[in-house]
């Protein structure tokens, strides 16, 4: 398959690449790097990538910003980035992208466990993983009959833990071979409308 994967140089992006590239042609997209460069919280950059790439038979998103800090500092621009990148974005990706996908195609987006499993300072994850989880259970029942559409929702990785590890007292991290797992699953495999959570 040709694979879209946008977010490859990613913590999560460079595990799915290492998961999925031994079978399938990887197309790497990064915000600076990669084979094409793409902003997802930009349509028109969005809309630029597809006409440069063309038709694929997946696309895969690990990327995107969200805001984390204490809700009583934050402000309306920064609850807004998570918005404008990763829930926007995601869902602009599909909009446009839907329409490059070849017959059995898929889409697979990232939310997150903080949809389910809030913590400190965590809001505008929360809020962006539970609307990214919403938008693809909605997109299921309409795109084209044998399009797909996932989402991914992973907690910290292990190779994460050392940075975020703080901000989840109690909770363990998921190794990252299992988190890529999921991407696979979703890629490979024939199902739509599911979340796979990697907790």
């Amino acid at each position: 398959m040709k694979v879209l994967l946008i977010g490859a140089n990613g913590t999560i992006g460079k595990l799915v690449k290492q998961n999925l590239a031994s079978r399938h042609e990887i197309i790497e997209v990064g915000k600076t790097s990669g084979q094409f460069q793409v902003d997802i919280s930009s349509e028109s950059s969005i809309r630029q990538l597809f006409e440069q790439v063309g038709k694929v038979d997946a696309i895969v998103v690990t990327a995107g910003d969200v805001h984390f800090g204490a809700m009583k500092e934050m402000t309306s621009d920064q609850f807004t980035l998570g918005l404008h990148s990763k829930l926007l974005g995601q869902v602009n990706i599909t909009l446009i992208g839907q329409h490059y996908l070849n017959e059995g195609g898929s889409i697979t987006l990232t939310s997150g466990s903080l949809s389910h499993n809030p913590t400190f300072g965590g809001t505008n994850f929360s809020t962006v993983n539970a609307a990214v989880d919403g938008f693809v259970k909605g997109a299921a029942l309409e795109l084209k009959q044998d399009r797909r559409i996932n989402v991914v929702s992973p907690t910290v990785l292990e190779e994460s833990w050392h940075i975020y590890g703080a901000a989840f007292p109690g909770l363990e991290a998921a190794p990252g071979a299992k988190v890529a797992l999921a991407y696979q699953r979703s890629v490979e495999g024939f199902e739509t409308g599911q979340e796979y959570r990697v907790w």
